[in-house]
């Protein structure tokens, strides 16, 4: 979709701009699909601050997206209309199934109203399907990702966001995924063919600092700012330098740059090349 830009006449919105939703369907999202989301603005059970940076923000209908799709298997359901979802940064799909019953997918880029998709293990090759990888051509782009067979999708669901298939061999499939790592996935594990929607929100500018706060985000302040009761970089004179070999936490721990992915994982054997 295209970048609307704000006419300029001051400072916050000379570099605002939107994507434009005017091709989304303007309506009210399915009431038995949606349920209120409480904001918990960073603090615990006892109203005590344990995550800065977070507080605020507009109200939101949650909005539960059917990452699984295996439901309905070998059936063709119907695109009613696209929708904005403000819970995530892609674009969200109402389809209806053929007993009338409804769900919410993430929307694939260029899926159009009235569009059928199936998902089997055996589909057609067609934008918007989802069938098993193993049955997919290599170099295909896909998204929505199995990690474990029926745990629904869990990777490559954001905004403009792909995948690509490199080869299978048997058990496993290799993919690459948007931030360059290459990885092994379950070959009977599903994916939905096709680029995530809303392309463009890449080159969105937020422009001023109430879109921020709108977003759920409160002010952060630099740690050399603070004093040093608060914050490692804390304390000195004037504009001073942090004062260690490499930057901390709060808490002391080494940041910017320090691997935190846990070591334990098992997933990371199937790791073959890291992200860039």
């Amino acid at each position: 979709m295209p970048i609307k830009l704000s006419k300029p006449v001051n400072n916050a919105t000379r570099q605002h701009s939107v994507v434009d939703y005017g091709s989304l369907d303007k309506i009210r999202p399915e009431k038995n699909l949606t349920i209120g989301k409480k904001r918990l603005s960073g603090r615990d059970s006892r109203g005590r601050l344990v995550l800065s940076g977070r507080g605020s923000g507009s109200k939101r209908l949650y909005r539960f997206v059917d990452f699984k799709q295996d439901k309905y298997l070998g059936l063709k359901s119907k695109v009613i209309s696209i929708q904005y979802d403000p819970n995530r940064s892609a674009f969200i799909a109402l389809i209806e199934h053929p007993d009338k019953q409804r769900s919410y997918i993430i929307a694939p880029e260029k899926i159009k109203k009235g569009s059928e998709i199936t998902c089997d293990q055996k589909a057609a090759i067609k934008l918007g399907n989802r069938l098993q990888i193993k049955n997919i051509p290599t170099s295909m782009q896909i998204h929505n990702i199995e990690l474990s067979k029926n745990g629904g999708g869990k990777l490559v669901r954001s905004a403009g966001a792909y995948a690509m298939i490199l080869g299978i061999d048997g058990k496993y499939a290799q993919i690459k995924l948007p931030s360059g790592e290459v990885r092994r996935v379950l070959s009977e594990g599903y994916a939905t063919i096709g680029v995530v929607s809303n392309i463009d929100k890449s080159k969105e500018k937020i422009g001023k600092a109430g879109r921020v706060r709108n977003m759920g985000k409160r002010p952060h302040v630099r740690g050399k700012a603070k004093n040093p009761c608060d914050h490692p970089h804390g304390g000195g004179e004037g504009g001073s330098p942090i004062g260690m070999k490499y930057p901390k936490t709060p808490w002391g721990a080494p940041a910017l740059g320090r691997r935190t992915r846990n070591k334990k994982n098992k997933s990371s054997l199937h790791i073959i090349t890291r992200r860039k």
